[in-house]
């Protein structure tokens, strides 16, 4: 049997678009004489639709959808994600199903079962999981068609309270006894920088436990936070790789099913997967796709002469193309001359506009008019605070008048401890940043120069400062930032509490500060961009912890 794997980038609700793409697919694995063609999970309407799922008329129009892919299925049978209507009395109206649609039909419909009801997912929320296992038989071959987790064996199904409750063995577990020949998998998998080979390992350790080969197809591309790598899988009946596609962009390829059987393995070894060349990947990938997927026009950065801004500067290039991106450079009487060489010469090196607007004028005139009520007391973090929402006012004034949006610059770190300003340097339309660490700021840097300077080494080696006041550096108020991440990462992504983390070699003061600047902070993340997610807890959707609370 030939097989062909149709990895491609899905737009969340436009089904029109999506359907003429799996269209244009199956023509072309027609046009190669393949048997069978396999699409992600939900790829008629994009994943995640959320409250669009709220609607029966857009279920409806997936149905639809669904029909017309089928009637031009005649000499290839095709695999398509797509939410359908529960015709039961029980449970919720919706399933999350994959469509098994051949001689211009839709010949079964088969749901999934193990609904992920944790982070950003809350499938269960609109679909009723799966309680009836059937095979498929076509060509001679019996195909267990399986939806994402429902192939997670070890982890997603042993760790699911809904799932232990509703099930006494996985779903594979009840497919295996039909006695399959190989397994399909599609997936809406989104990219989490600590679990790219943990995933591979799974299916590996599957295919190995069934002595069945794989093939998983992964939805690839980016809809608002969640960022989809694609890197669909291959895998041999020994539990070895055959081969992956391509990461962070479309793939189309196909396969003979028995030289998958009897080939030996040739794929990626887990030990070579670089990990922040694929977190650049994925930046890069979330911007184009928020702008492009909505319509949206040329970005704008307050270029700042530090790190951040010059790596979201250098990703937002990328992304979007140098013509599209403009800076503004902001200087105060703080300002240092190394931040404005530095500023300008990533400006060249980026062929990006630069702007300059001193501030120093405005601040003298809220200062003015604040000095009447500001009588008797000293100069604080107020002050500075005013430097920072200028800068922010100035740089929404522009992008309004240009049709602009405003890329955040803000790191995890900063937005962990609350260091940022309302109003101000946490203005934007989506945190290009937002889940990646100062110490991984760094490493971006790194990767971005890799091959010529862009960065200058100078922004990368001097010590980071906000320069809202004279001799500022951020260590005046935060822990060094390869100390301060490294709690971080524990208590927000590992969710440890103060006691572990101080078995873990931490001075206990320093810990008690920052998981108390990060739970005083939370009011501020409420009021953040979107956040491109790279990592298994990203602020936001993903995270949902009370306002008003005592931790």
């Amino acid at each position: 049997m030939k097989i062909a794997l149709s990895q491609i980038n899905l737009h969340v609700g436009n089904i029109e678009e999506n359907t003429t793409k799996i269209v244009f697919c199956i023509k072309k694995a027609q046009s190669v004489n393949a048997d069978l063609i396999v699409f992600p999970e939900l790829s008629i309407c994009g994943y995640p639709p959320l409250d669009m799922l709220d609607y029966p008329e857009f279920t409806a129009r997936c149905h639809n959808a669904v029909e017309k892919i089928a009637r031009i299925c005649t000499n290839i049978a095709a695999v398509i994600g797509s939410p359908s209507f529960n015709p039961g009395k029980e449970g919720k109206s919706l399933h999350n199903s994959a469509y098994f649609i051949a001689d211009g039909k839709i010949q079964s419909i088969h749901h999934k079962t193990l609904l992920p009801d944790y982070d950003v997912f809350d499938e269960y929320r609109y679909f009723e999981p799966n309680r009836e296992f059937n095979i498929v038989e076509y060509k001679g071959s019996r195909i267990a068609l399986t939806i994402c987790e429902d192939l997670w064996v070890e982890h997603n199904f042993h760790n699911s309270f809904v799932n232990k409750r509703l099930y006494q063995v996985s779903p594979m577990e009840k497919l295996i006894l039909q006695k399959p020949d190989f397994i399909i998998n599609i997936s809406a998998s989104p990219f989490v920088w600590t679990k790219v080979e943990g995933k591979q390992e799974v299916f590996m350790n599957t295919a190995k436990k069934y002595n069945l080969p794989i093939f998983m197809v992964n939805q690839v591309g980016a809809n608002t936070d969640l960022i989809f790598e694609g890197g669909s899988l291959i895998i041999n009946q020994k539990g070895e790789m055959f081969d992956r596609i391509s990461w962070f962009e479309e793939d189309f390829q196909i396969y003979e099913l028995q030289e998958v059987l009897s080939s030996p393995a040739h794929g990626t070894d887990p030990a070579k997967i670089d990990g922040i060349r694929m977190i650049y990947q994925a930046l890069v990938l979330g911007i184009r796709d928020y702008f492009t997927k909505s319509g949206l026009g040329g970005a704008l950065i307050g270029l700042s002469g530090g790190i951040d801004s010059a790596v979201a500067a250098s990703l937002a290039v990328e992304a979007l193309g140098h013509e599209n991106v403009h800076c503004v450079f902001m200087p105060s009487e703080y300002t240092s001359d190394l931040s404005r060489e530095d500023a300008g010469k990533l400006a060249r090196n980026l062929n990006i506009s630069l702007i300059e607007i001193e501030i120093d004028s405005l601040l003298d005139c809220f200062n003015n008019s604040l000095k009447p009520v500001f009588e008797d007391t000293s100069e604080d973090t107020t002050e500075e605070n005013i430097q920072a929402r200028i800068r922010g006012t100035l740089l929404m004034a522009i992008a309004n008048k240009f049709g602009l949006i405003l890329l955040n610059t803000s790191n995890k770190s900063e937005s962990a401890v609350g260091y940022a300003t309302l109003y101000g340097d946490m203005n934007g339309g989506l945190a290009v940043l937002g889940d990646v660490y100062k110490t991984q700021v760094y490493e971006l840097a790194g990767y971005i120069n890799r091959n010529e300077e862009i960065i200058s080494p100078s922004t990368i080696a001097r010590p980071p400062s906000a320069e809202l006041k004279d001799d500022q550096k951020d260590s005046d108020s935060l822990p060094d930032y390869a100390t301060l991440d490294k709690v971080l990462f524990r208590y927000i992504e590992q969710q440890d509490h103060a006691a572990a983390i101080v078995e873990q070699g931490f001075e206990p003061g320093l810990v008690e500060k920052v998981i108390s600047l990060v739970n005083t902070s939370e009011y501020k993340r409420h009021q953040f961009p979107p956040v491109l997610r790279i990592s298994s807890k990203a602020f936001g959707y993903g995270r949902r912890m009370p306002l008003v609370a005592r931790y």
